[in-house]
């Protein structure tokens, strides 16, 4: 059983910053990429940021130079840094782990006000 708890989010004004943290339990293969996305109300879901077991990354084009994706391979924890952040950054962030099957965390809320 794979079990992905995230923490950070919140309520911040634009310009802001945060951290996100998803740390992944179980079994879990030491080739996986792990990453975020996010989904606005209204809006599909959207890939934020991946990084994979080796530390390659891949960003949308909306966050490339605001947002940094980092991992803890020892701790199984993946990590999302996201400066100047923006009222249309607001969505619910999803952790998500993909192995041989994909899995995802509850989300958890960011709120930019204006």
């Amino acid at each position: 059983q794979v079990q992905l708890v995230e923490s950070g989010g919140g309520l911040v004004q634009a310009g802001g910053s945060l951290r996100l943290s998803c740390a992944a339990s179980g079994s879990i293969f030491s080739i996986n990429v792990m990453g975020w996305y996010r989904q606005a109300p209204g809006k599909t879901r959207e890939l934020v940021a991946t990084i994979t077991s080796g530390r390659s990354t891949n960003y949308a084009d909306s966050v490339k130079g605001r947002f940094t994706i980092s991992r803890d391979n020892a701790k199984n924890t993946v990590y999302l840094q996201m400066n100047s952040l923006r009222p249309e950054d607001t969505a619910v962030y999803y952790c998500y782990l993909s192995m041989s099957t994909n899995y995802w965390g509850q989300g958890t809320q960011v709120t930019v006000s204006s």
